[in-house]
């Protein structure tokens, strides 16, 4: 093994556990990977950029354009309503002409953007039909994936595949030469998911006793129906006089106040500047256990004794602040105040970003690689910090900046737990006192005993002192919900879910959104829809507390309650795909047929040889923008950029794997174990071994990895390398068995509240099917042939 060799296994190796890992982006990672061969002189800088130009990289971004004209004239919307109209009530019969529908709109179309349009569709059919959504949605998934083996143009890798080739010198696979192999793996794998692979999907939950997405039952499929109550605020209370969003109900509790009951007159959804009054009523949302947590933590009593605990403090502890690194776990991350001590041993007491100093609600800041957090700590926990790599300039702060930078003396006081108080027991920690109020216990003081930043989970005593860092007024906040009245025995008027003028929605990102990994807390549904969050689906669970700390996730189904013209603003959203609509969306078809015949000279000139698939889709593209079937900005936002920077960046990576001999490295070791067994077997290896990289690897990565290997083994098999290349195709859009091998499988998750293992109960001997079929159809349509 040459050193050349080494390296290019070396950087094969680190991206491939990055992109396992998803510590970094993907395409950032494919970035990271051309900028490293450059470095090391594996490639020249032309190759390590050309494949931004190459044709199959070309090819993909042009067909993104074209698929989402077909999108936005509605005649893929047509024929999917068309046809599922005529599938009947059965659900064998249902999954068979969803899956196919999504198959053939897949052949030339992206998948993920059939999978994206065909989502309200199917959920609407279910509603209708009374399947429950479950049993549906992941057949829509391998439908579009099992269509895009149909033709080249169908998913990237057959570009990808086609591309190698034609780069290597041979004839590329031609617009149809994937159909008939794929043909039959597409109606195989239907067969089978509608005659035995159904029985393995997951049904509803048992205590759902009603299976439609209706109002009433997304209230129940989230558990929204048992979690509201009414409360009363008393005409004495310290909150009359402030508005909803100074009473803090909903930031400090997770409550939504759904309605405000006032001399009769119901308010939906009052603003957060909306005056209380004495003895109104709010129908509330959420926990009421939590609530009453919040309430006892009322009883504690301000005291004046902060300078002299803090002068106790003096020496014992030390004031600091580090600089969070680039690379740093934390960097996108919410803080928490507990989470963040236990792991450290530190408190966060302020941040500083530029000239910025942030000192209250520290828990709703994602952090910045660069930002630098002012910390209470001990000696040896600094020593820590300093020799830690996820923080640098790590200094310790003189008393006069704490003073005019920081000012911290403004935000620490002291408080008594009363000597019979319920708290006793009681930790921070527990309920999230801490970053709900942005609280931070920087010491207790107990029988005449001074403990310098207790740990989170610490108990607290009857007359303990406590020496927080927070705001006094915010105790007033806690004393007014200590005087909210719960009404006993009465019945939350549910009436305001079911008005006209207020409803439900169910939602997901749309595969192309640009908000995945942004924490909740930033996104505000309130101020940017005046909607509210009401609970996230995720991996088969309904999440109703602590929204505010989740990152928005590819796959989360969203549920939001609002005003029925609010929500229709969200459906307009490119952003979101709606699951349960509100109104009926229109779509202008008047463009269709032009769309359509657009499509159809696209693949004429293939076929008949006159123009490469490039240059084809190319004008095909631009055909749909000058004909106004979308914009220029819809044609932007149309193209996956961060597909297209994955597929860029790794192919240096594969001219490196042959440049170096890696790739042929490889192959012998391939050749070594199965080579012995004859050419058929070295192909059903390269193909499993493709289908297990699908699991944790993208697929289009994969392939551009794959191919060099795959040519490579032809050559000392000396076979052509077609029938190699085709079974690698196949197994790389055969992404069954996990949510993350596929954009397609993610999207459905959450809607369909799949788990994992549920991938895996259907995708493994979905997956061995389709195996099996192509290798026996291979020495039909693609029999072993000299090169």
């Amino acid at each position: 093994m040459t050193i050349q060799i080494g390296l290019v296994l070396a950087i094969l190796v680190v991206s491939l556990v990055l992109f396992v890992s998803e510590k970094i982006r993907m395409d950032l990672v494919a970035l990271m990977v051309l900028g490293t061969l450059v470095m090391t002189g594996l490639v020249t800088p032309p190759e390590a950029v050309a494949g931004f130009s190459n044709p199959a990289v070309v090819a993909v971004w042009a067909m993104f354009i074209l698929s989402d004209g077909l999108t936005r004239t509605g005649i893929a919307n047509v024929i999917g309503h068309t046809v599922l109209r005529l599938a009947g009530q059965t659900e064998a019969r249902m999954i068979v002409v969803i899956m196919l529908t999504a198959g053939l709109l897949s052949a030339f179309m992206n998948n993920i953007g059939v999978a994206a349009l065909m989502l309200p569709v199917v959920i609407d059919v279910a509603r209708r039909t009374r399947i429950p959504a479950s049993r549906l949605l992941m057949p829509l998934a391998y439908g579009s994936l099992l269509g895009g083996l149909t033709t080249m143009i169908g998913t990237p890798p057959n570009l990808l595949i086609s591309g190698s080739l034609e780069a290597a010198g041979y004839t590329p696979f031609g617009l149809f030469d994937f159909t008939p192999i794929g043909v039959a793996v597409l109606v195989v794998g239907t067969l089978f998911v509608a005659l035995v692979g159904r029985h393995m999907l997951p049904r509803k939950k048992p205590e759902e006793k009603i299976q439609r997405r209706s109002q009433r039952n997304l209230r129940a499929q989230y558990g929204l129906q048992s979690r509201a109550f009414e409360m009363r605020v008393p005409a004495e209370s310290i909150l009359v006089g402030k508005t909803l969003g100074q009473s803090r109900i909903g930031v400090a509790t997770g409550l939504i106040v759904l309605a405000l009951v006032r001399s009769g007159k119901t308010e939906l959804m009052p603003s957060r500047q909306t005056v209380l009054q004495g003895d109104d009523k709010l129908l509330i949302q959420g926990r009421l256990d939590r609530f009453r947590e919040f309430q006892r933590w009322s009883e504690l009593v301000i005291e004046r004794e902060a300078p002299v605990l803090q002068g106790l403090m003096a020496g014992r502890v030390k004031l600091i602040e580090v600089t969070v690194e680039e690379n740093s776990p934390l960097v996108a991350e919410l803080l928490h105040h507990s989470e963040f001590r236990e792991r450290y041993g530190a408190n966060v007491l302020a941040i500083r970003r530029g000239e910025l100093v942030r000192r209250v609600n520290l828990a709703h800041v994602p952090l910045r690689g660069g930002d630098v957090l002012l910390l209470q700590a001990t000696p040896d926990t600094v020593e820590e910090l300093e020799r830690s790599p996820e923080f640098s300039d790590c200094r310790e702060v003189e008393e006069q900046q704490v003073s005019e930078v920081y000012r911290l003396q403004e935000r620490i006081f002291v408080v008594r737990v009363p000597r019979e108080s319920q708290l006793a027991g009681d930790t921070l920690m527990r309920n999230r006192l801490g970053d709900a109020f942005d609280f931070r216990l920087l010491a207790l003081f107990r029988e005449g005993e001074l403990k310098i930043m207790p740990e989170p989970d610490q108990s607290l005593k009857g007359g303990d002192l406590l020496l927080i860092q927070g705001r006094e007024e915010d105790l007033d906040v806690l004393r007014g919900l200590q005087e909210l009245e719960i009404q006993q025995g009465a019945q939350p008027n549910l009436n305001a879910f079911e008005s006209d003028r207020l409803s439900l929605l169910e939602a997901t990102l749309d595969p192309r959104s640009r908000l995945a990994g942004q924490p909740l807390s930033e996104f505000s549904f309130r101020e940017k829809y005046g909607l509210e969050l009401v609970a996230v689906w995720r991996k088969g669970e309904a999440i109703r507390t602590n929204l505010d700390q989740l990152l928005l996730q590819f796959g989360d189904a969203l549920l939001l309650l609002g005003p029925r013209q609010q929500l229709a603003v969200l459906e307009r959203d490119p952003e979101f795909l709606v699951l349960t609509p509100v109104t009926q969306r229109s779509i202008d078809t008047e463009k269709a047929p032009l769309a359509a015949g657009i499509l159809f000279a696209v693949i004429f000139s293939v076929l008949t040889g006159w123009l490469p698939i490039y240059i084809a889709a190319i004008i095909g593209a631009t055909l749909m923008i000058l004909t106004r079937c979308l914009s220029m900005d819809e044609a932007y936002r149309a193209i996956d950029w961060r597909a297209i920077f994955l597929i860029a960046g790794m192919l240096p990576l594969g001219t490196a794997m042959q440049q170096t001999g890696a790739a042929e490295l490889l192959a012998n070791q391939t050749m070594n174990v199965l080579g012995p067994l004859g050419p058929w077997w070295v192909i059903g290896g390269l193909y499993l071994i493709t289908a297990a990289g699908t699991m944790i690897i993208p697929t289009a990565a994969l392939v551009v990895l794959m191919s060099p290997i795959v040519l490579s083994a032809s050559a000392d098999l000396g076979v052509a390398p077609h029938t190699a290349m085709m079974a690698v195709a196949m197994a790389a859009s055969a992404s069954f068995t996990s949510p993350i091998s596929h954009p397609a499988n993610i999207l459905v998750m959450g809607p369909g509240g799949y788990r994992f293992a549920d991938y895996l109960k259907i995708g493994l001997p979905l997956t061995a099917l389709v195996f099996v079929t192509v290798m026996l159809l291979l020495p039909i349509f693609w029999p072993l042939s000299a090169p």
